[in-house]
């Protein structure tokens, strides 16, 4: 007897901080793991599925993301779904609605577009509770040249120095849509520190590590330790630079993720 299979899209969001990323590992707390207990619990069974749209380091936090989620045998009761599922997920977690699709709809092959942000502030130490959210950099850091130092990121480039482990078949070719560096006045809270700095960064995909990777970069270029002729011979695959500073992960936001022709 053939398998009944319903469809379904869940947007979500999740501070991150206290999760070892999105991805199901054994003996840590994930987001996936909390979110598969929590659908256990709502809907008395286990005969379901969860694809993300992409997967998030340990730390990371997402303000707007989509699962694709499969459920046998029974359909959901998306009015009386959506409730039950946010009263029983934990609080740095919320489902922000669900949809219904078909099996025709692939949430990794679909086309979509992220948006990153990276925040960060630096000079005097900023107060705990804004740990979460932005990375404190001890050092000074010239803000105009890292502007100048992010846009070099935008348009087409071969980002292998920007790629984690890159193998011999990693394709490491794409396009930025939009790198810019800038005073956040996106997230505001009032123990943030009076001026905080954010890198947004827009593309239809991005390499494990690749925004972290760019944010190092651009730290080093602002403490003088490199220079924009650096930054541009990274962008060309052919000089085989390594780099190894990776920003910490705290600082970084999955903001949207825009599925095409949805």
């Amino acid at each position: 007897m053939q398998r009944k299979r319903f469809f379904y899209l869940v947007k979500l969001q999740f501070l991150g901080f206290r999760f070892h990323g999105w991805q199901k590992q054994p003996d840590v707390i994930t987001v996936e793991r909390m979110v598969e207990r929590t659908l256990a619990y709502v809907l008395q069974r286990k005969n379901f599925k969860l694809i993300a749209a992409g997967r998030t380091d340990a730390k990371v936090s997402v303000n707007q993301t989509y699962v694709e989620l499969f459920v046998d045998e029974v359909p959901l009761n998306l009015d009386e779904f959506l409730p039950e599922f946010n009263n029983n997920l934990p609080p740095d977690i919320r489902a922000l609605e669900v949809s219904e699709t078909d099996k025709s709809f692939n949430i990794i092959q679909h086309p979509k577009t992220k948006e990153y942000l990276y925040f960060f502030a630096f000079g005097e130490k900023f107060h705990p509770f804004c740990a979460p959210f932005m990375v404190f950099h001890k050092s000074q850091l010239d803000i105009e040249l890292m502007k100048k130092g992010a846009k070099l990121f935008e348009g087409s480039h071969d980002f292998w120095s920007y790629t984690f482990k890159p193998s011999e078949n990693t394709i490491t070719e794409a396009t930025i849509a939009h790198c810019e560096l800038k005073e956040n006045s996106i997230y505001t809270a009032n123990f943030f520190p009076e001026k905080s700095y954010v890198l947004v960064v827009k593309g239809a995909g991005f390499k494990r590590h690749q925004i972290r990777l760019m944010m190092g970069a651009l730290f080093d270029l602002g403490n003088g330790k490199i220079d924009l002729e650096f930054i541009k011979k990274t962008l060309d695959a052919n000089n085989k630079i390594k780099l190894e500073h990776i920003a910490q992960s705290s600082g970084l936001l999955l903001n949207s993720v825009s599925l095409e022709n949805l």
